[in-house]
């Protein structure tokens, strides 16, 4: 009689515990149902194609532990919480390998796209011969005016404070005052900076008396900067749409000098760029740029 009345008392207290587990064992099953249904997104985002023999495409719930007679089952909350601990860790894994690959891809299209660039130009160009030769009297021939404004030139770069470096406002420079400023981060060696500054003031001003010495040091920082791909098509373009320019023969040495800094060198179109230099400027050439072709015909073995 003892017993009985206890358990009859005891029962009031046991029956709003039943409820709480319930519910708590609902909540941890949303839970893993959401994170079951982000898995497979994930799992198709990085995976768009994916076999079976490589991995399993969708959640699996884990197999039931098999129970030795005698001892208890686990708790049920304690199932589905290593089951959502789980999950969470794969999700993370999942998450990081989908943005590792994300940077890989967009690494693989920036050097498909220079080695591209690279590609074209040698095909089109370099393969192309050397640069057609100007006629007789026509702009950059040999006494042609304009073809004597080379002679001077030094074959590095002038000491640093050769031009000044102070400039207005922005809003105030005129495209002489742009070129200075340009010109002057050359001189400094800040070769990023001048590649920028130069490359504005040839966009803006493509047809000022500065955009031959613009697009020369252009050419000139991309060389420095061991890039000699840019180098070479910076010059020869320089060259093509400028031969009257103050530095149409400076950017055919250079030329040369970025054809033998190539991977393999090109001694071949090197020379052909010499040849070039010499029968356009040969009788206007300045004594030092002079002494600069005999140096670089003889670094590249030219007959």
């Amino acid at each position: 009689m003892k017993l009985k009345l206890l358990l009859l008392l005891s029962m009031p207290l046991l029956l709003p515990a039943l409820p709480a587990a319930a519910q708590t064992a609902q909540q941890v099953e949303g839970r893993v149902k959401k994170l079951e249904s982000e898995m497979r997104a994930v799992q198709r985002k990085v995976f768009p194609a994916g076999s079976r023999e490589y991995f399993e495409a969708e959640i699996q719930a884990p197999a039931a532990p098999v129970v030795t007679p005698g001892v208890p089952a686990s708790n049920p909350l304690s199932d589905l919480s290593r089951r959502v601990d789980s999950m969470e860790n794969q999700l993370t894994a999942l998450t990081g390998q989908m943005e590792e690959n994300s940077f890989k891809v967009r690494q693989l299209e920036a050097a498909l796209e220079k080695f591209k660039t690279d590609a074209e130009f040698r095909l089109t160009t370099l393969e192309g011969g050397a640069p057609p030769v100007a006629a007789p009297g026509a702009p950059g021939a040999p006494g042609a005016p304009g073809a004597a404004a080379a002679a001077g030139t030094e074959g590095v770069f002038p000491p640093p404070g050769a031009l000044a470096a102070a400039a207005p406002p922005a809003a105030a420079l005129t495209p002489e005052q742009e070129y200075t400023a340009a010109y002057s981060l050359v001189t400094a060696k800040d070769y990023p900076g001048a590649e920028k500054a130069l490359s504005a003031f040839i966009e803006k001003n493509p047809r000022h008396a500065r955009a031959s010495n613009a697009q020369y040091w252009l050419g000139r920082t991309y060389f420095a900067q061991n890039q000699p791909v840019q180098a070479a098509r910076t010059l020869l373009e320089n060259y093509q749409k400028r031969p009257e320019g103050e530095r149409a023969s400076e950017s055919l040495l250079w030329l040369g000098r970025s054809l033998m800094a190539f991977s393999p060198p090109s001694p071949q179109k090197a020379c052909e760029a010499y040849d070039q230099l010499e029968a356009s400027y040969g009788k206007t050439l300045s004594q030092t740029l002079r002494t600069q072709l005999v140096d670089a015909r003889s670094a590249a073995r030219c007959g």
